[in-house]
């Protein structure tokens, strides 16, 4: 009877509530497993006595970074831990998309300012609208959209996001959202287990700090084989990628025009082609109450990692 942890935090009022994981936690132990929701920073876990520590819901990570990961090492060494430790700490910094740009993947191109770059002479898009967020966050957590005549408020949040420890990412506002939404394919045990589609998320005069509903509209998608391809070029770039048990790769459609526009750097391709925004291999959300079919895959996958 392997025994498993499935790995979420504390419950708070900026944490969403995780409905997969009392899903899981009944379907593991009816499959014959020992199955527990634990907290991350819980110091009464024996980490080593358990066969699998699955990250499930961990969605206050981006807050405690550094506690987070050293965490994650640790957990790692005294029992299997998945997603890897050193794939946890590669994905926790959204900077891998210049991993994954460097390697040919087509990606939204993105621009960096860590703190120490002067807000005030950061190089900001003037001819289109674009996003200010974190390297490390989730929910849309200190996400804004902005238009070009709002730079000195992009400048604000840029100050706010720096005197907090943030990296801040800027992104060109891709308008495929409006239109095709944003895809999320999820793969589980090396297999694509399936696919959603949601709305935008940022809405022009939302605040950065306020808090925004992170899957919006959310609906099934079957994905397209450009998407699928997509997303399988950007899993293999992934370091240790063969050890991956789960991974979830969120794709927009791309525009004419935007590749390089602004000095905002990015890789080729043509408009419209599919584009990776974020690969989320920490703690994505699995999406179960929309395909409740996926359930016995996740816990096959899971049980199986686990006596390996």
């Amino acid at each position: 009877m392997p025994r498993i942890a499935l790995v979420t935090c504390r419950p708070g009022p900026e944490i969403s509530v995780d409905r997969d994981l009392p899903v899981l936690v009944r379907a593991l132990r009816d499959a014959g497993a020992e199955a527990d929701s634990v907290y991350w920073d819980d110091d009464a876990v024996d980490w080593g006595g358990y066969d699998l520590a699955v990250l499930r819901s961990t969605w206050d990570y981006s807050w405690r970074a550094a506690e987070f990961l050293a965490w994650a090492e640790q957990c790692g060494k005294v029992t299997r831990l998945a997603n890897p430790a050193e794939v946890v700490r590669w994905n926790a910094d959204k900077r891998y998309l210049g991993d994954l740009a460097a390697a040919g993947v087509p990606t939204v191109p993105t621009r960096y300012f860590a703190p120490g770059d002067t807000p005030a002479a950061a190089d900001l898009p003037d001819g289109h609208e674009y996003v200010v967020k974190p390297t490390s966050g989730a929910g849309a957590r200190f996400a804004a959209r902005y238009t070009p005549d709002e730079h000195d408020t992009a400048v604000r949040q840029l100050a706010r996001m720096h005197a907090e420890g943030f990296t801040a990412m800027v992104q060109p506002y891709v308008k495929g959202i409006d239109v095709s939404g944003e895809r999320a394919l999820q793969f589980f045990g090396g297999h694509l287990l399936h696919a959603s589609r949601k709305g935008a998320v940022l809405s022009l005069g939302t605040p950065y700090d306020e808090r925004k509903v992170a899957h919006p509209g959310l609906e099934r998608w079957i994905p397209t084989p450009a998407e699928l391809a997509v997303a399988e070029r950007a899993l293999a770039v992934v370091p240790e990628a063969a050890e991956l048990l789960y991974a979830r790769v969120d794709l927009v459609d791309g525009e004419n025009g935007e590749n390089g526009e602004n000095g905002d750097g990015g890789n080729g391709g043509n408009g419209g082609e599919p584009r990776v925004m974020e690969l989320e291999l920490v703690e994505p959300n699995l999406f179960l109450s929309l395909h409740a079919g996926s359930v016995p895959r996740v816990v096959e996958a899971i049980v199986a990692a686990a006596v390996q």
